[in-house]
């Protein structure tokens, strides 16, 4: 058995694909919706996987660094394509860093596009 809880915050930033042959290889934006899961076997004593609101604090103090921001120009950007995969891969290993339940990652870069990174 195991118990999985889910919090979700959002950003907005704008950013370009490079190496991309399309319209997202042009400077644009996003209004990004970001799901992070967290789980674990046991719950605690108070009968918690995790406190929402210290995962959605710690969640949205690595936001902070991505909002309103030109995502290229962020020193780990600069080496890795700012990709809704590599964003999710960025704020999950910035998370888990601090939280080691943390499962996964979702980033939503519209309705209807996510994309998702878990270990």
């Amino acid at each position: 058995m195991v118990y999985k809880i889910k919090v979700e915050s959002n950003f907005s930033s704008a950013h370009n694909l490079r190496g991309y042959c399309g319209k997202c290889e042009a400077l644009h934006g996003h209004n990004w919706k970001v799901e992070v899961s967290a789980k674990k076997a046991s719950l605690d004593k108070t009968g918690m996987v995790l406190d929402f609101k210290l995962l959605k604090k710690k969640l949205n103090k690595i936001l902070e660094k991505l909002d309103h921001r030109y995502l290229n120009d962020l020193a780990y950007f600069k080496k890795v394509n700012p990709t809704s995969e590599n964003i999710a891969e960025f704020i999950f290993k910035n998370l888990r860093r601090q939280i080691s339940q943390i499962c996964a990652v979702t980033v939503w870069e519209n309705n209807s596009s996510c994309a998702t990174y878990e270990e």
